[in-house]
């Protein structure tokens, strides 16, 4: 990602190879469906790490890995298939035979075309214009059919005046056209530790992002959301694990269907996997992700929209929202606050739920359901994950 000095990959090779080498579209029908066709796997990933700690990451629950630095090569091929993690990776002959077929998930395209791009002689110039992009979409998606291409955005998905964009910020509208040179796509924005302050601490961008990514493709594209769990380049901020816990459930609240996870640290010394190196937010982060793959079926099923009304406690204050699901013998209610203000608001159940209690995952509360309606308090940018039992035939 730009912001972090890091050119994780080259367009310029990209366009030279996908013009230059011959077309190798695989044609294998045994190709696995991948982790992606999962319907208890919810795509957690990590983003540009170095396949030798691949086996540390999947231990703290990540299942797949986005971009390889410099590669993909044999080596870090190699190392990910013993780890039996899956990647998203660049397009090249190594990765576009068969040998590597159980791990390639997907493939990357260019990371954040939409910021000012760096000219060959030095300086920056303007972005990768949309046209470009979905050519060279098209060309991958010839090499293999098979797989989704993955496209990370920059910060200015959910920020217009985001100045890194150059002669495109303030255009959002450009990403009309950025969004039909993927099949999955993803965006950037760390507000935890971001250096604007009117930016830092506002959890609620993250959530505009996801927002924007699903408006201008109509739903009809997975978005993912990118998840700061690192210093990045602040030397005083520290992501908590409750601040990166809010990220993650408001971006999936308002619609992402898969997390990446930025872990690199730049100050006030570089290092790479800084996640792992960090015990209580590894930890932290570790929780998180066993509760998203504990939920995945109920995150991967239909979503239950006017099953659950919000009555904020003031007229002016509409800042939470819902996410409801369903299996067999629960409703779940997933809501999180936009707003940098503490509320008190009012769920009403329109299904006819006993009148019982409510669970609060992850937090050792319990909440009595009175005449199908429940109340909590809300912090600033606060998230609930609420589970209610249903009185059913085979249901205890």
């Amino acid at each position: 990602m730009r912001l972090c000095l890091i050119v994780a990959l080259s367009l310029l090779s990209f366009i030279a190879f996908t013009l230059q080498a011959p077309a190798s579209a695989q044609d294998d029908a045994s190709l696995p469906a991948g982790f992606l066709d999962q319907p208890d796997i919810f795509p957690v990933g990590v983003w540009l790490q170095d396949p030798e700690n691949a086996v540390r990451f999947k231990a703290i629950g990540i299942n797949f890995y986005a971009g390889l630095w410099d590669g993909p090569t044999e080596r870090q091929l190699k190392q990910l298939q013993a780890a039996k993690m899956p990647v998203f990776a660049p397009q090249n002959d190594l990765a576009l035979g068969k040998r590597y077929n159980d791990i390639i998930a997907g493939w990357m395209m260019p990371d954040e075309p939409d910021n000012a791009q760096t000219r060959a002689g030095g300086g920056l110039g303007p972005p990768v214009l949309p046209d470009d992009l979905i050519h060279l979409y098209r060309t991958m998606k010839e090499r293999d059919p098979n797989r989704p291409i993955l496209l990370n955005l920059g910060q200015g998905v959910a920020w217009d005046q985001w100045h890194g964009r150059g002669t495109r910020t303030n255009h959002p509208e450009d990403y009309e056209d950025y969004v039909k040179a993927a099949d999955i796509l993803s965006f950037d924005i760390y507000p935890i530790t971001h250096p604007d302050g009117g930016i830092r601490g506002r959890l609620d961008y993250v959530a505009r992002g996801v927002d924007r990514l699903i408006g201008w493709t109509d739903g009809a594209k997975p978005v993912w959301s990118v998840i700061e769990a690192s210093r990045v380049s602040s030397a005083h901020i520290l992501p908590t694990g409750d601040q990166v816990r809010n990220l993650v459930w408001l971006s999936i609240i308002h619609g992402a269907e898969g997390i990446i996870y930025f872990v690199h640290q730049f100050t006030p010394g570089f290092v790479e996997a800084s996640l792992l190196e960090n015990d209580p937010l590894r930890a932290a982060v570790k929780a998180i992700n066993q509760r998203l793959q504990n939920l995945a079926g109920v995150l991967k099923s239909e979503s239950l929209p006017g099953v659950v009304s919000i009555e904020p406690n003031a007229e002016s204050d509409n800042a939470v929202s819902a996410l409801v699901k369903q299996d067999d013998c629960h409703l779940y209610i997933f809501t999180g606050s936009l707003s940098k203000f503490s509320t008190e608001v009012q769920f009403g159940i329109q299904d006819g739920v006993d009148t019982g209690h409510v669970e609060v995952l992850d937090e050792a509360r319990v909440l009595p359901l009175v005449e199908s309606s429940f109340r909590d308090n809300f912090g600033p940018y606060a998230t609930h994950l609420y589970k209610i039992s249903r009185s059913k035939p085979g249901c205890e």
